[in-house]
């Protein structure tokens, strides 16, 4: 089978190296343009995927717009039996959907029809999730619409963070895309209908996104630090200045005004709305990050200050 795969971040390498391991014919690899990195934007780096594709000597294509019809003519020439998109960047028009002989699989970060959108693995951990999983799913222009043709779930840990939810869901969706495509080639694929009653949304994060809100709960709050860690990161203000916030735990019986500092020892204990949180990890705006009792330390704030 002749397999086009469509994918930037890390989270896709992970399902484009186990497509390999099976030895499939990987007649090429779609990936974002290079982008420019560092303060200065002088340095450009390739994303992993393509990183992983001139290892593997196959050809890599780099459109500004997937749309632009000299690409698609491009891929066209190629002819493939089916494509595998993973977290690409870039929403398809049909005819590329449409393009391969058996059309158009999405590896999605989620059990569909839940969290259908660009932050599913986040907007699990938002939400309390006991479990997620991985939707291999057949694209259409709908926003992860689709039948979907296998599922694989797994439990979410009460402390795990995003980055390493991930982790293991890049993992799951290397697994699940082979699976899929076994089921496929042996004619065993069923695809589903979505319900759509029971469609939710995890839109893309913003900058607000990750802002604390110190009037919801110590749950809530402590849930958010955790879906955005390590990136874009949970932040507030101490004194003005922007600091990030990770590892949280629910400081169990204490309670305060909204964003209050209770304690500035070793962790950093701040109220909620309801309850309060400990914090065991900071970084400050241009530093490392760094044990929040070397932060406290060095007079960064005091008990009764309010974060904002």
């Amino acid at each position: 089978m002749r397999v086009l795969f469509w994918g930037t971040p890390d989270f896709a390498v992970t399902p484009l190296a186990a497509l390999l391991g099976e030895g499939l014919d990987i007649i090429g690899v779609v990936t974002q343009p290079d982008r420019p990195q560092g303060r200065s934007r002088s340095s450009v780096v390739a994303s992993p995927v393509k990183a992983l594709a001139l290892r593997e000597e196959i050809p890599v294509l780099q459109p500004t717009r997937a749309r632009d019809q000299e690409f698609i003519e491009e891929i066209r020439k190629l002819e493939p039996d089916i494509s595998v998109v993973v977290a690409y960047g870039q929403i398809l028009a049909k005819e590329v959907i449409d393009l391969p002989k058996h059309g158009t699989l999405n590896i999605h970060a989620s059990l569909l029809p839940a969290l259908r959108g660009a932050a599913p693995i986040q907007g699990a951990i938002l939400a309390g999730f006991a479990e997620t999983g991985i939707s291999i799913m057949q694209m259409v222009p709908a926003l992860d619409a689709g039948p979907v043709l296998h599922q694989v779930s797994t439990p979410i840990g009460p402390d795990e963070t995003y980055g390493e939810l991930a982790m293991r869901l890049s993992e799951l969706g290397a697994l699940a895309i082979v699976q899929a495509l076994a089921l496929m080639s042996a004619g065993a694929a069923t695809p589903r209908e979505q319900n759509p009653t029971l469609v939710t949304l995890a839109p893309k994060i913003t900058r607000d996104s990750a802002r604390i809100d110190w009037t919801r709960d110590a749950v809530q709050v402590a849930r958010g630090i955790r879906a955005y860690d390590p990136r874009p990161a949970a932040f507030t203000t101490a004194g003005g200045a922007e600091i990030k916030l990770f590892h949280p735990s629910l400081a169990e019986g204490l309670s305060g005004n909204p964003g209050q500092v209770l304690e500035a020892g070793n962790e950093l204990v701040v109220a909620c709305g309801d309850g309060a949180v400990r914090i065991s990890e900071i970084q400050p705006a241009g530093r490392r990050r760094m044990a929040a009792g070397d932060w406290t330390r060095g007079r960064a704030v005091a008990t009764g200050d309010i974060l904002g």
